[in-house]
């Protein structure tokens, strides 16, 4: 069917807004990459736009010289590792209860599970709680208070009703196979792209947390990578990786402005690397949860 011309000019019309957004959304991590690797008095002077400009890696050599970052970033790794293995398991544990039809009181389950996503305790008394627990400045701090997502539960709870034949299940029934065999040995093999999506989200936020890290943690060894750079960022503590004995203050300025951005690149660069990968599950997943309630 050939396209009208008012047809022709709505599309292109559509392509430059795309592109002209694309751009506005690219164009400051564009701007970071090529900060982090400029000449850091070209960029304070405004100098770097399209560019890098003086080809220099004093921000990264500060940053990988700096023992507390490099193991903030190991601690990341290990809180979004465990908290994500963490978070599949109570999400699946959760979804495919309130998915059976022949699970009796699954509605009332589903609105107490609903409610708290609407009305919690709030901060104070959650905190008094992990107190209370003894979690206050260990691992677990950063990885039970967020075992599970109720949004998440929705979201898989909906892909093993629409997406799961119950004509399977039944089947794996008759064969003799306990509702555990059937989530392991049928549900779960066919649910691979929401897992993939339950992975993407869970570890996305992991990573990225930082603000349950500033309210339970008080050891520095602790710390995740992203109270370090909130640090960086925001209170320019960067005492220990700016050099006090440089010739002069304008240089011990200038490689506090390359750590900023090498920072901000070395902390964003894994999920970056990640997305790709994930990314026609991250589609799929949001439809899911769009499709059926």
């Amino acid at each position: 069917m050939l396209e009208t011309r008012s047809e022709r000019i709505t599309g292109i019309g559509i392509y430059i807004l795309l592109g002209v957004v694309t751009l506005i959304v690219l164009y400051p991590l564009f701007f970071v990459l090529i900060a982090s690797v400029s000449n850091p008095g070209s960029v304070i002077r405004g100098e770097v736009w399209l560019w890098p400009k003086g080809f220099s890696l004093v921000g990264y050599e500060r940053l990988f010289g700096n023992k507390e970052l490099l193991r903030g970033f190991m601690n990341t790794v290990m809180y979004t590792v465990a908290g994500t293995a963490l978070n599949v398991m109570m999400t699946v544990a959760g979804a495919y209860p309130l998915s059976r039809a022949d699970f009796k009181g699954r509605h009332v389950f589903t609105f107490l599970i609903v409610f708290t996503m609407f009305f919690g305790g709030g901060m104070i008394p959650t905190y008094l709680l992990i107190k209370s627990l003894g979690l206050l400045n260990t691992f677990w701090a950063m990885i039970i208070p967020s075992a599970v997502s109720v949004w998440n539960i929705l979201i898989m709870r909906t892909f093993f009703q629409s997406s799961i034949p119950k004509e399977i299940q039944e089947a794996a029934f008759m064969d003799g196979c306990s509702n555990i065999k059937i989530l392991l040995k049928v549900v779960l093999p066919l649910s691979g792209p929401v897992l993939a999506v339950m992975v993407l989200f869970y570890a996305v936020g992991h990573w990225n947390a930082y603000f349950s890290a500033l309210l339970y943690l008080s050891d520095r060894d602790l710390y995740p990578m992203q109270l370090f750079l909130r640090e960086i960022l925001v209170q320019n503590q960067m005492q220990e990786m700016v050099d006090i004995s440089d010739d002069t203050l304008a240089r011990s300025l200038m490689d506090a402005e390359a750590i900023k951005y090498a920072a901000v690149i070395v902390t964003n660069l894994p999920m970056l690397i990640l997305y790709p990968f994930l990314q026609k599950y991250f589609v799929k997943g949001v439809m899911v949860g769009a499709i059926k309630g």
